[in-house]
């Protein structure tokens, strides 16, 4: 899954990089997508093969704490990218004659570099926030990376302001991004619905279909295994360590295949690729 997931991302990134037809705001989102699933994966697969395959369970305090800060920061920089691209297609299908007008190219640095700043931004107090805490003896965390939930569990002191500033960063980032994509379909349905040719419907549908299922890949682990943490005392370790991996593990190797199926721009550059290098 990891291969895949490098290999995809690279392949997207190269493909967007050298074809400048590809230059556009969704194309761009979906560069950034790629980068956000390589940071991510890079920074938790090495070690969970690591601890699978060499049974190398130990991992250093500050290792930990960055990857706490990767993990965190940069799931919030791939929802963030969710929520641009759902806007792109909102403009897009709702407003078509406006779309380059509205989201020009410095609309779209902008927009990208306001996601990737507010995941920087508000997730580098967790790590702040935990490494001036004192933990207890036993020093395991129960799954294969280190996560800001898994991690306070094992501190010996009264963790009220992490829980709560935890519960402001996911309701305010994650919150918030549903909401905007929500609008942003509700919107694109009903304006898709009023098309008068069934065939213009399939096509704007199609349009949006890889975006939908990208979303459901990433938010349906995301947030069983956030409110597992807090609230499913209940649920059985090996499912939630289960979707702890689904969680990291699923989006960065599915995201490429999903928009190289789907993304007939995509799918067409890599097949002329391959057939340049057959004999």
């Amino acid at each position: 899954m990891y291969i895949v997931a490098v290999t995809g991302n690279a392949t997207i990134l190269h493909i967007i990089r050298i074809d400048h037809t590809l230059h556009e705001p969704m194309y761009l989102f979906l560069a950034l997508l790629a980068i956000t699933d390589l940071v991510l994966s890079s920074s938790t697969q090495p070690k969970m093969l690591a601890i699978l395959w060499f049974h190398d369970h130990k991992i250093e305090y500050h290792a930990c704490l960055i990857q706490v800060f990767f993990i965190h920061a940069f799931s919030s920089v791939e929802s963030g990218v969710l929520m641009a691209m759902a806007l792109d297609r909102y403009v897009a299908i709702c407003f078509p004659l406006r779309h380059s007008s509205i989201l020009t190219t410095s609309v779209v640095v902008k927009l990208g570099t306001a996601v990737m700043v507010r995941g920087l931004l508000w997730v580098s107090p967790f790590c702040f926030m935990i490494s001036r805490m004192p933990f207890c003896p036993n020093k395991v965390i129960p799954q294969s990376y280190c996560e800001h939930m898994a991690v306070l569990k094992l501190v010996c002191a009264d963790t009220k302001i992490n829980r709560g500033y935890g519960l402001f960063v996911a309701f305010s980032v994650v919150g918030f991004d549903i909401i905007v994509i929500s609008v942003s379909y509700v919107m694109i349905l009903r304006a898709v619905l009023r098309l008068p040719s069934g065939e213009a419907r399939l096509k704007a549908f199609g349009t949006c279909a890889s975006h939908v299922c990208v979303i459901l890949a990433f938010y349906i682990p995301a947030l069983f295994t956030f409110l597992t943490h807090r609230f499913g005392h209940r649920v059985p370790r090996v499912v939630h360590i289960m979707f702890a991996n689904f969680y990291l593990l699923v989006p960065p190797m599915l995201n490429p295949i999903i928009y190289g199926v789907r993304t007939k721009q995509i799918r067409d550059r890599v097949t002329r690729g391959v057939c340049r290098k057959d004999p």
